[in-house]
């Protein structure tokens, strides 16, 4: 796997250090952050449980199993965590059948680095399943590769994921730009060694050096992304 060693920055051919952008997927670019905590409180009703509300920051942003699992032990649900992933997957694919609502900015942001050929990857925790779908919506053509959360072996709050991403890029992390919703993905994005902008979507992202915190992607621009990663002589 790529080292996380942070190597010399040096400029790209284009005169910037930016090598790539890497975009989380829920609540980032598409608002469906609230569409997963309605279908698990909407599951968890069938199955004869209640979900507390506090419970919603602690499986934002975070992968399948790891929230199912969190669910299930605090309801005392009896379903297993491949039958709850199925449900919630399913209900998803239900949810954004006709249309995925895009987050403010996002739509021009992708634009803009499709018009410069920016590298520009799609990491989620969310299945493949889901991230093809939600792709349909997003256009395909607008990332060089997607990431999902059921492709690696340990997916956000772990590095894994945007060290595959980088890699496949031929991008060094530290010369990737990533953009994150939550504090899970923003936890990955650092650990393997990216320049990371936060844009909380649900729960509070606190400030932390070397991060970078905004109020939407409508204050997001590629000037702003390449600002970020500093040359090195």
């Amino acid at each position: 796997m790529t080292s996380t060693v942070p190597a010399p920055v040096a400029r790209t051919a284009d005169g910037h250090a930016l090598q790539a952008v890497l975009l989380d997927m829920d609540g980032t670019l598409v608002d469906t952050e609230g569409f997963w905590w309605e279908i698990e409180v909407d599951v968890f009703a069938e199955l004869g449980h209640r979900l507390e509300e506090s419970w919603r920051d602690v499986v934002v942003g975070g992968p399948m199993t790891r929230s199912a699992a969190f669910l299930i032990e605090s309801t005392g649900a009896a379903v297993t965590i491949g039958e709850l992933s199925v449900l919630l997957n399913e209900r998803f694919e239900a949810r954004i059948a006709d249309q995925v609502p895009m987050m403010p900015g996002a739509e021009r942001l992708l634009a803009e680095l499709a018009r410069h050929n920016v590298p520009t990857a799609l990491v989620s925790a969310s299945h493949r399943r889901v991230i093809d779908r939600v792709l349909r919506s997003l256009g395909p053509e607008r990332f060089a590769l997607s990431v999902a959360g059921d492709e690696v072996a340990r997916t956000k709050p772990h590095p894994d994921p945007y060290l595959l991403a980088a890699r496949a890029l031929g991008a060094h992390p530290s010369r990737c730009a990533v953009i994150e919703d939550t504090a899970t993905g923003v936890a990955s994005a650092e650990a393997a060694g990216c320049r990371v902008v936060a844009v909380p979507s649900v729960g509070v992202i606190a400030p932390a050096p070397g991060r970078t915190i905004v109020r939407s992607l409508e204050d997001v621009d590629l000037p702003f992304l390449r600002s970020l990663i500093t040359p090195m002589n």
